[in-house]
């Protein structure tokens, strides 16, 4: 096969996994240098820490999903629909699953796709721990049509709570972990309420609503330093979240959830964002080294220990610290290792050496809906860690959106899509009501 023909297939089109397209396509497929391929099981991206504005319906991601299909088109590659069950190492070849539609008529055979170098995007799904009842009576909140269904399952709640004024209670939802997802989405419905009480649901406010957030750990947002910690718990218990540190949930029935303590948490809705795992048909898969939440082992340049022709980038990659520990599964995480990958791909096909990835913690925020946000800066210009909240934190996390976008579409690009938000800031409903 010689250099022009040769092909690179991508499975998964999250954060890292597109941007590593988008960045191959420029470079290489415009010129047919080689074959970029992007592989997902969706039609469309939606940036993973947006996905509970999309449950609570603060985004509209019919408006800010982008289609795989137009941005392969215009960036030099080209997309598959379709999900990955197995790698042939030795034929250098993956297997794509059948694709069906709703009525089981199918639309697409298995296929198999050849590559040269293949790079593992797929991301990552939460663990339940194997905890019993959570899979049947808890949502996840892993993709937009989970956050799709959890936002009908809220309104439903709402709409049955103000048709029946005269009743007594609550609407009660409860959160299973207090990371960086439990905690946004805790603040994101105290908000929902506040919209939906404007636009007509007699009797809604913040009384009505009763949100548990209930995490094992000693504090919430365990992966940021206490004093972010303490300072997120404390605007959460302002608003009215009930906020349960040191809480095992051992099981899940249809009507709540119970802990280790003994006590029963009643809850209409549940959600689970305890922790993570790579899919489970990720173990072992091709005889490649994995871990004990199925995470790809990789080498600093991230290629997989046992296939230097295979690398793994996000949160399905298991990549140690030099200090200790492993790369956090956070959005910069996949950035900075698209990037890296995306020049060690470029410096195996000519033959050069490669690079160790070197993750940099730029710091974390976390943003409490339009109550507060608060987070921690790290770098050269802070010297160390600085702790920031209120409007310039709020600046600083939309702007980890903006970069992504910048990295998708280019600066002018994401300039009129920021000019076009404003618009519709105008135009639309600042909830979704549908």
């Amino acid at each position: 096969m010689t250099e022009a023909k040769k092909k690179i297939v991508i499975i998964g089109g999250g954060a890292g996994g597109l941007e590593l397209a988008t960045s191959l396509g420029h470079k290489l497929g415009r010129s047919k240098k080689a074959e970029i391929v992007l592989v997902d099981r969706n039609h469309s991206h939606l940036w993973k820490p947006l996905l509970h504005e999309v449950a609570t319906g603060s985004l509209d991601d019919g408006v800010d999903a982008l289609s795989y299909l137009a941005h392969a088109r215009n960036h030099g590659f080209t997309f598959q629909i379709g999900t990955l069950t197995d790698i042939n190492r030795e034929n250098k070849s993956i297997k794509l699953a059948e694709i069906r539609d709703t009525n089981g008529e199918l639309l697409v055979p298995e296929r198999d796709l050849d590559y040269d170098q293949l790079v593992m995007a797929l991301g990552s799904t939460s663990n339940d721990f194997g905890t019993p009842g959570v899979k049947e009576n808890c949502i996840f909140l892993d993709n937009p049509h989970q956050a799709h269904r959890f936002h009908n399952e809220m309104l439903n709640l709402f709409l049955k709570y103000s048709a029946n004024p005269d009743k007594q209670g609550t609407v009660n939802i409860a959160i299973v972990g207090g990371g960086a997802t439990g905690v946004e989405l805790s603040a994101e419905l105290h908000n929902a309420v506040k919209e939906l009480h404007s636009y007509g649901f007699e009797g809604l406010d913040s009384q009505a609503l009763n949100v548990t957030l209930v995490e094992a750990g000693e504090r919430i947002l365990p992966a940021l330093p206490p004093r972010i910690s303490a300072a997120a718990h404390q605007e959460l218990t302002k608003i009215g979240v009930r906020v349960l540190t040191k809480t095992m949930v051992t099981s899940a029935e249809k009507n709540g959830l119970n802990t280790k303590d003994g006590e029963f948490i009643e809850a209409d809705l549940m959600v689970w964002a305890a922790g993570i795992k790579a899919p489970d048909f990720m173990k072992d898969i091709a005889g490649l080294e994995t871990n004990r939440i199925n995470q790809l082992v990789v080498e600093p340049t991230l290629q997989t220990t046992r296939d230097p022709d295979i690398y793994a980038i996000g949160d399905c990659a298991s990549c140690a610290l030099p200090a200790g520990g492993f790369v956090p599964p956070r959005a910069q995480s996949a950035h900075q290792m698209a990037s890296r990958c995306y020049a060690n791909i470029l410096a195996q096909r000519s033959g050069q050496s490669l690079k160790p990835y070197v993750y940099k913690d730029h710091g974390s925020l976390v943003s409490l809906s339009r109550f507060s946000t608060v987070g921690s800066l790290m770098g050269n210009l802070t010297k160390g860690s600085m702790m920031i909240e209120g409007r310039l934190a709020r600046l600083v996390y939309v702007s980890l959106y903006r970069m992504h976008q910048i990295a998708l579409h280019g600066y002018v690009k994401t300039g009129l899509m920021m000019f076009v938000g404003r618009i519709n800031r105008v135009l639309r409903p600042r909830l979704k009501l549908h």
